[in-house]
This record gives C-alpha cells, sequence and structure tokens, in this order.
C-alpha cells in the first residue's frame, strides 16, 4: 500500500500483493536502500558477482516485482481449482482436501484434515500480516489523519452495511429461510489482491489518489471482517483456553517491553497462543490479527546508534587486517544487529510474510476453497444471486452513498484528480470478495450451501471487476475528451 508517512519511503506492500520494496523505514521516519536489481542494492550488486542461480531467478525476480503479480497467481488457482473440480479428477481433488493430518508428541496430538490446516492455521499468517497492515495505516499511513481517513472509514462503512442490508431483504423476500441468514457478511468482504491487480492494468490512467482510497477502504473492510469473525462467529468459549491466550498475549507484550528480539521466541510464544484460541472457540485466525497489532511499529534503534555501530565500519575493514577472526566475527555480528534493529519489527516482518502469503498461502486457499462442483443444484439455488448481487449492487451503491452524505457534511472530500464515476467504478472493484468473502462463506453457511454461496461469490466477483474496469474506462475517455 502506498504511505503517505512525512519522510518515509512510500512504498509498502498488501496482504495480497508483492512488490520487492526499494527502501526500508527507519527510525524517525527515514529509509535506506534494500532493493533494486533482483532483490539487491546497486553497490551490493557490483560488490558481489552474480552466480548461475541469480541469472536463472532473475526472470522470477522480476515477475515477483509486477503489482498485479499476485493476482495472476490468485486468479490462475481459482481457475485451476473450478475447472478440476468439474472435471473427471473431481472426486479425487475434492477428496483430497479432507484428508486427515495430525501434528503432536505423545498424547498430546491435534487432528485436523487438511483443509482445515489451510483455513485455520495458514490462514492465521494471513490473518498476522492482516493485523500488521491495519496497525502500520493506523499509525503511519492513510488512517492516522482523521481528516484523510474520514473518507475511506466511512466509505467502508457503507461497503459493508448496504451489502448485508441488501443480502438480508433479498434473503427474506425470497423465502430462504433462517439457516442462511447468517450468511449476511459475506458479501461485505473486498479482495485486494484482486482489485490491485485490476487497478494495475489501468496503470496512469487512475489517479493514485483513488488507489490510495480503495486500498484504505479494503484495510478498514478487513478489520470490519475481523470483528465480525470474533464476535458473530463464536459460538460456545472455553474460558480456561482463552485466558491462557489472554495469558500469552501479555507475555507477548511484556516481552516486547523488555527488549526480547529474538524471533523463534515469539514464534514459540504465538504457536501457543495459536492453540489456545483454537481450543477457546474462538475462530484462530483472531490471534493472527492481534499479534500483529502487538508488532512494534518503531524500530529500536535510532539513526545515531546506527551511524555509531556501523558508520566506519567500511574503513576498519579495508585498512586493518582481519588476523583476529573472532574480533571480526564479533565487529559484523554487532553490526548485521544494528542494521536489523534500525527496521522496524512490523516493517521487517511485513516485508518478510509478503512472499510466502501471496505466493503461497493465498494460492493454496484459492486451490482448497475454490473448486466449486457447478451442479443443477447449486447453481439454481437463489443463495448465489443474493450474495452476488450483495458484491454487485451493495459494494458499489454502499461506498458512493456514504461517500457523498460524508462529502456533502464536510466531514470529508473526494479524493484529489478524482471525480464520481471513478467513485464508482472503485466501488464496483470493492465488489471482487474472493478471499475473504469464500472465508466467511466457510465459517457462516450451511454445509449443503456452501456451493451455492462459493458460486454466488465468483459470479460477483467476476462481475463486478467487468463492471467496474468498464466504468474506470469510462471515467478516463470523459476526462480526455
Amino acid at each position: 500500500m502506498v504511505r503517505s508517512t512525512p519522510g518515509g519511503c512510500g512504498r509498502s506492500l498488501t496482504p495480497g500483493t508483492l512488490r520487492t520494496c526499494e527502501r526500508f523505514t527507519l527510525a524517525e521516519g527515514s529509509c535506506i536502500d534494500v532493493a533494486t536489481t533482483s532483490g539487491r542494492p546497486a553497490k551490493v550488486t557490483k560488490a558481489i558477482p552474480d552466480t548461475p542461480i541469480d541469472r536463472w531467478l532473475a526472470p522470477v525476480h522480476r515477475f515477483l516485482q509486477v503489482e498485479a503479480s499476485s493476482g495472476i497467481v490468485l486468479m490462475v488457482c481459482a481457475t485451476l481449482a473450478l475447472v478440476l473440480a468439474n472435471s473427471r479428477a473431481s472426486t479425487w481433488f475434492l477428496s483430497l482436501w479432507h484428508e486427515p493430518f495430525q501434528i503432536g508428541l505423545g498424547d498430546w496430538v491435534l487432528r485436523k484434515d487438511l483443509l482445515h490446516v489451510i483455513n485455520d492455521g495458514l490462514m492465521a499468517i494471513f490473518f498476522f500480516v492482516v493485523g500488521l497492515e491495519i496497525k502500520r495505516e493506523i499509525v503511519a499511513g492513510e488512517l492516522r489523519d482523521p481528516r484523510q481517513a474520514a473518507l475511506p472509514i466511512v466509505a467502508a462503512l457503507g461497503g459493508m452495511l448496504v451489502p448485508a442490508l441488501l443480502f438480508l431483504t433479498l434473503n427474506s423476500l425470497l423465502g430462504l429461510g433462517p439457516d442462511t441468514r447468517r450468511g449476511w457478511a459475506v458479501p461485505m468482504a473486498t479482495d485486494i489482491a484482486f482489485v490491485v491487480g485490476v487497478l494495475a492494468l489501468f496503470g496512469k490512467r487512475v489517479p493514485l489518489s483513488l488507489k490510495v482510497m480503495l486500498l484504505s477502504v479494503a484495510i478498514v473492510d478487513d478489520l470490519g471482517a475481523v470483528l465480525v469473525i470474533a464476535i458473530v462467529f463464536t459460538d460456545q468459549i472455553a474460558s480456561s483456553a482463552l485466558a491462557v491466550a489472554a495469558g500469552g498475549f501479555v507475555l507477548t507484550f511484556g516481552l516486547n517491553r523488555a527488549g526480547v528480539r529474538s524471533v523463534p521466541v515469539y514464534v514459540a510464544v504465538g504457536a501457543g497462543i495459536w492453540l489456545a484460541v483454537l481450543k477457546s472457540g474462538v475462530h484462530p485466525t483472531i490471534a493472527g490479527v492481534l499479534l500483529g497489532l502487538l508488532t512494534p511499529h518503531r524500530a529500536w534503534l535510532g539513526h545515531d546508534a546506527l551511524r555509531e555501530v556501523v558508520g566506519d565500519l567500511p574503513e576498519r575493514l579495508r585498512t586493518e587486517q582481519p588476523a583476529d577472526a573472532e574480533g571480526l566475527q564479533s565487529e559484523l555480528a554487532w553490526a548485521n544487529l544494528a542494521v536489523r534493529e534500525s527496521i522496524s519489527p512490523l516493517a521487517r516482518l511485513e516485508h518478510t510474510l509478503h512472499p510466502w502469503v501471496a505466493f503461497l498461502i493465498m494460492p493454496v486457499f484459492a486451490l482448497a476453497n475454490a473448486g466449486v462442483p457447478i451442479r443443477p443444484a447449486s447453481a439454481s439455488d437463489p443463495l448465489a444471486v443474493v450474495i452476488a448481487a450483495g458484491l454487485l449492487i451493495g459494494k458499489p451503491v454502499g461506498i458512493v452513498a456514504f461517500s457523498f452524505v460524508a462529502i456533502r457534511l464536510r466531514i470529508a472530500r473526494l479524493p484529489a484528480g478524482t471525480n464520481w464515476m471513478m467513485t464508482l467504478g472503485g466501488g464496483a472493484l470493492a465488489g471482487i470478495g474472493f478471499t475473504m468473502a469464500i472465508f466467511l462463506a466457510t465459517l457462516s453457511l450451511p454445509a449443503d450451501k456452501i456451493e451455492a454461496g462459493k458460486l454466488g461469490i465468483l459470479l460477483g466477483s467476476l462481475l463486478s471487476a467487468c463492471v467496474g474496469a468498464i466504468l474506470l474506462a469510462a471515467s478516463h475517455r470523459a476526462r480526455r475528451s
């Protein structure tokens, strides 16, 4: 996501996208270059010769730096899952995700099928990155300034309330019954990866301000989805397990305050928290979000400390003979610590985890969840139409209507360089619900209605992408004429 932090780098990532950052935020808001060619700074590229593996992987690095690349991978995996689920390999493909999986030691064994491992385990990492993204936007991004945050917050609120109300209204009018009513949250969701992918196709024809607004709306939307999961889809709570999880969060906060910097320590504590939340009855992805929000956004070391440690190190390495291997190793260890800790844990974790989330976790989630057999019963189920309508109609109407009211009340203003047709096109793109919508569908809908729900999500997302692209293209042509 694009940042507006004074002195900041203006470049970052979203849970659904990967872009190799050229700069990393340091303490006090300034930046250092970390990647230009194949993930190396220019000076490092000159000092360290390329190896054959570097040359072989260069096209891969270039692909990963394309803004829409994660959306492309996600789309390919979703299409592949849909094709396999409706092919001769359907039985094997659909049964694959229900293969048993277990991990444990002695009498302590956790047994789940592969689908639950993905949806409850891997997606907790996805939600951890969502938590990092939400915190960064609140402390240093578009949501930090109340005047800047007003429009995306109000627009996101409309983009959640109107689709939910439309779903409930149509559910009642069509007489779908109380068993599907819990699916009201499904059309609330926006998939950042696909939205960014479509926007990237327009390049500079779409103003940067609109992209920033839509990404900020998606962040607020994610926060709303997390709250819904935590509040609505938690039926029974085991208080003892929840108390253990709460103790884990307190321990994490205490470790942060005590200055513990060891990643394995936090991984171990985080795994314990995840397991406790899983056993408590609260969906375990909530643990990921809360741990992301607890991640420090300030670097441990500032500029002065960094300069003191590494300022004259190049000169010492050039003039002194490294006869004392132990002394040299100590010098380099301190330099490595200073460089690492001059970058905030939040920024460092975002940069580390985004490739795994964007190019492994989300595609695997798509493979496991987008494989929907298109059967006559599911395709003709009114629930699919209701969900598609919520995404296609509810999202843009809610975003534009709430934005219009906020602007008329002068609590917000339309982003520079945009107009209402662009805002409507962006609102339509926000109807691409895919990842989060499917996740909510698996939590809220009865087992015999999940297929119809997923078909509605796929249909609504596809139509939203088409309508949004048409509106943005028409807006661009109108501006040029």
